[in-house]
């Protein structure tokens, strides 16, 4: 028998993916596997080829208008998105180049005022447009271009899954992530005190947590400034 969280029912996660394997190992390992077990959240795979009507089973097509690569149809994707329940807090996703940055702050939206979330997860040159009228949000995972959406479906539901109370076992390690405080996290370091010449700060070793705390948080502007001047400026702006 497993343990549950009280968290009643669990965060339903519906993806609609023409490869339901490609989750199965993801899934199934580290904190993620055990949140699920444990009912903390629920992974449902839709597959649109399943309510195809001709008989090749046909999920793309050719783009009106000519060019390069198919498209995929949006008949297959309407059936599979109408066939799932509907809980009273729902989005609806697509998992495209062209949506919203994905970002902190829209996986704790997620995580804090959904009950489902419905993935869309795209393949081949793109999706019909029509779809957009399934849709509450577009996310991208970044600048760039995957073969499949199902790489950024996953990263969504760890990131979501991760925040849901009892996944992470030390919660409080949570306030401590980079983006968290609109800063890039410290640097942490562990045993041995010193490897191969480079030595672990001496402050962090001293005892005085006052002083680790500022040290901290003076690494978190400095390494923000250096490596995301974009944090950085709107960091500065927000007020104190």
């Amino acid at each position: 028998m497993t343990d549950s969280i009280d968290r009643a029912p669990p965060l339903r996660f519906d993806v609609v993916s023409l490869f339901p394997d490609f989750f199965t190992s993801p899934l199934q390992s580290g904190l993620i596997g055990k949140a699920l077990t444990r009912r903390i959240a629920e992974v449902n795979i839709t597959n649109p080829r399943d309510f195809t009507t001709d008989k090749h089973h046909r999920v793309d097509d050719e783009p009106y208008g000519g060019g390069v690569g198919m498209v995929m149809k949006p008949d297959p994707i309407f059936a599979a998105v109408e066939s799932l329940p509907q809980l009273p807090r729902r989005q609806v996703i697509l998992l495209t180049p062209q949506g919203e940055p994905m970002g902190q702050a829209l996986l704790h939206h997620l995580a804090e005022d959904c009950d489902q979330v419905v993935l869309i997860c795209g393949h081949y040159e793109g999706v019909d447009e029509r779809v957009s009228h399934l849709l509450t949000r577009e996310v991208s995972l970044g600048d760039f271009v995957l073969t499949c959406g199902e790489i950024p479906a996953l990263a969504l539901m760890n990131g979501v899954i991760r925040l849901l109370p009892g996944t992470v076992g030390k919660p409080d390690s949570l306030h401590q992530d980079s983006f968290q405080t609109g800063l890039l996290d410290y640097p942490h370091y562990t045993r041995p005190a010193e490897f191969r010449g480079w030595a672990v700060p001496e402050v962090l070793r001293s005892g005085n947590h006052e002083a680790i705390a500022a040290w901290r948080r003076q690494q978190q502007i400095d390494r923000t400034k250096a490596r995301r001047p974009d944090l950085y400026e709107r960091w500065l702006q927000e007020p104190r």
